[in-house]
């Protein structure tokens, strides 16, 4: 790994602040080569801390399944098949919770703190052959929770007020089995140009403290098409990834099934859902979310940073998102919608994953998120 150090390894410190958890500063040491495999596998390791106190340690690691090594060079990886694997820590002090339903208000606000200790596998294949438009996901992933009282000042702590749930969901160890599909004819997984998609994922928790089983199903569609370009010409399209602003729409629907802790119920607010609001900031056994971006690049061909090291391009977004919370799936038409608004910086290292610097806006204020990956 040193001898490919700001090659295909690098150590890289960030910053980043989310209402939720405060100001953090962290460190990342990725592997693009791990094990010297033609950039077949990738591992990355995550630490931070924040000035709320949260502490986060995760290490990951991607093996993609159908890759090509080119007689006159070079790679071919085709995305949509992989091996994931994760194991991470948490704590976290501060932890939001506002009651249950679309009618909670800001001053509703408690807070609770969460050791969480989990692990992941996850495979998604396209079938039946390599590059196919349906994809498969099966995975297998546990978690142990323990909750105890909030840190956050000025506001009460989650089990004075709710201690039912609290209590329900103080030490509680979850097994999750996961199973999905989708028709996917995206030119790209993590950040398309064109296509579409839609698709569902059904996650079981038949193993939980107390034997209760559950179950959180959800459905996802999206829509991105190529746009007129604002600060580019759209560059050679014979370039494996030429300049390209679009607009995309997506759509989600989640429901709850069963017995489950209040904190794995579907959610509002966060870094991947309406983004104006403070993560989780609407819970309940149903929710439902629409979005529409435009995505557009300002300087298509990025700039050097060292001799091997470049960014690729830097542009922006405009983003709405509506949505809504609610008791059940029929319920969902009955209950108050949201909306949010919001800008984004963008900046590419690749096309794999792109930096986001998300400015979410809605009835509540403002929130920033730093995320890699978009969001739909």
């Amino acid at each position: 790994m040193l001898d490919r150090f700001l090659v295909s390894s690098f150590i890289t410190p960030y910053v980043f602040r989310s209402r939720d958890v405060g100001t953090g500063v962290g460190l990342a040491i990725s592997d693009l080569d791990f094990r010297q495999q033609r950039r077949q596998e990738r591992s990355v390791l995550l630490l931070s801390y924040t000035s709320e106190g949260q502490r986060e340690y995760r290490i990951k690691w991607r093996r993609w399944l159908h890759h090509i090594e080119l007689p006159e060079g070079g790679i071919l990886t085709e995305e949509r098949s992989f091996i994931d694997t994760e194991l991470g820590y948490s704590r976290t002090l501060t932890h939001r919770f506002f009651g249950l339903g679309g009618d909670t208000d800001e001053p509703d606000e408690t807070s609770y703190t969460e050791k969480t200790v989990y692990a992941s596998l996850d495979l998604e294949r396209s079938v039946p052959e390599p590059g196919s438009n349906w994809v498969f996901r099966l995975g297998a992933s546990g978690a142990s929770h323990r909750l105890t009282p909030g840190k956050v000042s000025n506001r009460p702590s989650t089990d004075d007020v709710y201690p039912g749930l609290f209590a329900d969901a103080q030490d509680h160890n979850m097994g999750w089995l996961r199973l999905g599909l989708r028709y996917d004819t995206r030119d790209s997984q993590q950040s398309p140009y064109r296509g579409w998609h839609i698709g569902g994922l059904a996650a079981w928790a038949p193993f939980q403290s107390g034997g209760d089983t559950g179950a959180i199903y959800t459905w996802s569609a999206s829509k991105v098409f190529r746009t007129f370009s604002l600060f580019h010409n759209g560059g050679d399209l014979r370039e494996e990834n030429p300049p390209t602003d679009t607009v995309a729409f997506g759509f989600r629907n989640q429901y709850a099934r069963g017995e489950l802790p209040f904190f794995e119920l579907p959610s509002l607010g966060g870094t991947e859902h309406h983004r104006g609001f403070i993560a989780g900031r609407f819970r309940d056994r149903a929710s439902w979310l629409g979005a529409a971006e435009y995505r557009f690049w300002f300087l298509p061909r990025g700039f050097a940073i060292t001799r091997s090291i470049r960014v690729e391009r830097v542009g922006a977004a405009l983003f709405y998102e509506v949505g809504a919370v609610g008791g059940s799936v029929s319920g969902l038409f009955h209950e108050k919608v949201r909306h949010s608004y919001g800008a984004s910086l963008r900046v590419s290292f690749d096309r794999v994953n792109p930096l986001r610097f998300d400015f979410g806006f809605s009835e509540e204020g403002m929130e920033f998120s730093l995320a890699y990956g978009l969001s739909f």
